[in-house]
């Protein structure tokens, strides 16, 4: 269980350097996608916060430890910080796919860690955040075109 409690952590810290990163944009975009796109990264940024809870839960609900620091996060998380600066739509695009089909993945081996752990109330929530994030990296590519 400690493998998976491990897998959960990371994955939290994904999430809250993606809360960050998705609020630095809805700040900082610019350019002709403006206005569809700011509205659109609070929905993002929204949605991953109340994530970032379920994910805390589903690690206290295993006996585990949810992390809690910005430094804790920002060392463990794949998710690299956006930048302090004003940025163009196709950017902000371009990284959400990459930092949405990276989260997709994670809870795709965590599903995988939690199927073998039997710890299905864990893997039933991964088919949740899976289907959300194909969902958005579908959309992402769509308007990408």
């Amino acid at each position: 269980m400690d493998a998976l409690i491990k897998e959960l952590n990371e994955f939290l810290s994904d999430l809250n350097v993606l809360y960050r990163k998705l609020q630095n944009y809805h700040w900082n975009v610019k350019g002709k996608s403006f206005f569809v796109l700011h509205s659109k990264l609070e929905e993002y940024y929204n949605g991953v916060n109340s994530e970032i809870d379920k994910v805390a839960e589903k690690i206290l609900m295993l006996g585990g430890q949810p992390l809690g620091t910005m430094k804790d996060y920002l060392n463990i998380s794949s998710i690299k910080e956006a930048e302090n600066a004003k940025v163009a739509g196709d950017v902000v695009l371009k990284n959400l796919l990459e930092d949405f089909s990276y989260c997709k993945q994670k809870a795709e081996a965590i599903k995988v860690k939690a199927d073998e752990s039997n710890a299905y109330i864990i893997s039933a929530y991964m088919d949740e955040v899976i289907d959300e994030y194909s969902k958005a990296c579908w959309m992402l590519k769509q308007s990408m075109e």
